[in-house]
């Protein structure tokens, strides 16, 4: 999709990207065009992305596809959902990264990968769960055209998007506007980044990754983002069971 206009204002280097995604949260972009931005962003970001989505789940429990990258992310998604299993599917649910970097290779989602493998270009998934007002919504999903591309550095890049994600959805539950949703970009972009290093660094879920950065911030008597920014300055200073370095 070399005429999407999106891609024309995402640069390939990660911090311009993300500054590209903020500008244009900042200049009123709508919700639903925040969740495509965020797949456009993963394909030009996040290290072996190819494809991306976003695919939510509704009020009656069925999945749907909000946002895409192209059609490929799109058809992995309705692919996923009627075999009724897969690493998108089970990010929803699970507060664990899921990954199968080699779908052809003893995949731990055989019948999707059959599938997969057999009509489209897609050779690895990764999936992130979204989470609004402390609900499991959706998923940020990942597609490789190349086997064994997904690694460690892939999944701390698409744990910072899918944070950008989960803002969205939980400004459309709530009903924020969106100079709402700008507001509260505006401080998670580092709070993403820094819960995406945590988790990288100690091995631990994002839940706890996030209850270390919330003891901090009360530890410390500083806000949450704040916090946030001192560990993406200096990760090296953070420790496990204590506070940053001021």
């Amino acid at each position: 999709m070399a005429d999407d206009p999106l891609r024309a204002v995402f640069a390939p280097d990660a911090l311009a990207a993300f500054d590209e995604l903020a500008r244009l949260i900042y200049e009123g972009t709508s919700l639903d065009e925040v969740y495509r931005a965020v797949c456009v962003a993963a394909t030009l970001m996040v290290t072996g992305c190819d494809h991306a989505s976003v695919l939510m789940r509704g009020r009656d429990g069925k999945y749907a596809t909000v946002a895409a990258s192209d059609h490929v992310a799109a058809d992995v998604d309705t692919l996923e959902c009627a075999v009724g299993d897969g690493p998108c599917l089970d990010a929803i649910e699970s507060e664990a990264v899921q990954i199968d970097a080699d779908l052809a290779s003893h995949s731990q989602w055989p019948s999707l990968a059959a599938c997969v493998l057999a009509s489209t270009p897609v050779r690895g998934a990764m999936g992130f769960r979204m989470v609004a007002e402390g609900h499991k919504v959706g998923a940020l999903n990942l597609f490789s055209d190349t086997r064994g591309a997904f690694d460690t550095n892939s999944a701390a890049q698409g744990i910072v998007l899918a944070s950008f994600a989960s803002v969205a959805a939980s400004a459309a539950v709530v009903g924020q506007d969106v100079a709402g949703l700008r507001r509260a970009l505006q401080s998670n972009r580092e709070i993403g980044k820094a819960i995406g290093m945590l988790m990288v660094l100690f091995d631990i879920s994002d839940t706890e990754a996030f209850d270390r950065l919330r003891r901090t911030s009360q530890d410390m008597n500083i806000k949450l983002a704040d916090v946030a920014a001192r560990i993406v300055a200096h990760p090296e200073h953070f420790r496990p069971d204590g506070p940053a370095s001021p």
